[in-house]
């Protein structure tokens, strides 16, 4: 009798463990919290933007994405990357919803580290190398990338990417794609949603292109540019 409670109990304590390494592999994502007050970005990016933004559009990607996957727990155990790299083999019913609030999450989690308060100005080291040789120069490269933001019609990002030889180009993807498909690292994003900047500049897109220049970090970007 004692031998076979004592078996019943390893088997609740093999099982107990089990329960709780899956959890932990299937940790929901979560909104990143800013590394920056919500008013840092002023004038540029207002703080009532930032703040629904932030808050409501990107935890709402977030919020939709787990509900997705609460269908199928144990793909919290890959990354967003790892999931938004192989969508063609996530379970149909789920594969759009990853799609386009992965990507959302992606994205803005992005755009969020690539600003910074007191910044804005001109790119140095390596970066500013490679736009100089990729786009003649710092105002060309601005130019054909305001251009990238403005064409984009509706809803959607424009990017700087670098490819695995260090070569820079200007993408723009419609609504959350992201540029993971094309196996380019992104250096910089623009989100040219109009929940991005209409409160502020209503539907003056080009003035909030204008705008954003002066909080682009740009040593992100060249950490970025310089990772392999």
């Amino acid at each position: 009798m004692k031998k076979i409670i004592s078996i019943t109990l390893l088997i609740v304590m093999i099982f107990s463990i089990s329960v709780s390494a899956f959890e932990q592999n299937m940790k929901k994502f979560e909104v990143p919290p800013l590394k920056y007050d919500y008013k840092a970005l002023e004038p540029y990016i207002d703080e009532q933007t930032m703040r629904l933004h932030h808050d409501k559009h990107h935890q709402a990607y977030v919020d939709n994405l787990n509900k997705a996957l609460d269908k199928y727990p144990e793909l919290y155990g890959k990354s967003l990357e790892e999931l938004l790299s192989s969508i063609d083999t996530l379970p149909s019913d789920i594969r759009a919803s990853v799609k386009n609030n992965g990507g959302g999450h992606y994205n803005h989690t992005f755009f969020w580290d690539i600003m910074a308060p007191n910044k804005g100005g001109n790119p140095k080291g390596n970066v500013m190398k490679a736009i100089d040789r990729d786009f003649g120069s710092f105002i060309n490269f601005k130019k054909e990338f305001k251009q990238a933001a403005l064409d984009r019609f509706g809803s959607g990002w424009a990017w700087l990417l670098k490819d695995n030889n260090g070569k820079l180009s200007i993408v723009s993807t419609p609504n959350q794609d992201t540029p993971i498909p094309l196996g380019l690292k992104p250096i910089i994003a623009l989100d040219v949603w109009e929940h991005a900047y209409y409160l502020k500049y209503q539907n003056k897109r080009a003035d909030y292109i204008d705008a954003w220049w002066n909080v682009v970090n740009w040593d992100k970007a060249e950490q970025l540019y310089n990772q392999s």
